[in-house]
């Protein structure tokens, strides 16, 4: 198996919120193989505040729904690793 690059969090879900959801990736003592994985919040919540909310709660970037391709990709353009010869994306 190999473990993903990046996670696209929505933060409004049933049953487990997207902030519950990323204590549970960061905390140390979970299964979570990389508790430092780059964690985008994706959601509808445009308010002022609502992106620090995100960043504070240790998300690593914050991106408005509905997502539009050029932020999206922007956004993963900065969080993806790249492969050694520098231009491609290894996910």
């Amino acid at each position: 198996r190999k473990d993903p690059d990046v996670v696209l969090m929505d933060i409004q879900m049933p049953v487990m919120d997207g902030f519950e959801a990323l204590r549970r990736i960061r905390d140390p003592r979970s299964a979570v193989r990389n508790h430092q994985i780059p964690v985008i919040a994706m959601t509808a919540h445009a308010m002022p505040g609502d992106r620090e909310s995100c960043l504070t709660a240790g998300m690593n970037d914050y991106i408005i729904k509905p997502v539009l391709p050029r932020t999206l990709a922007d956004v993963l353009d900065k969080w993806l690793p790249r492969k050694a010869d520098g231009d491609q994306h290894t996910g």
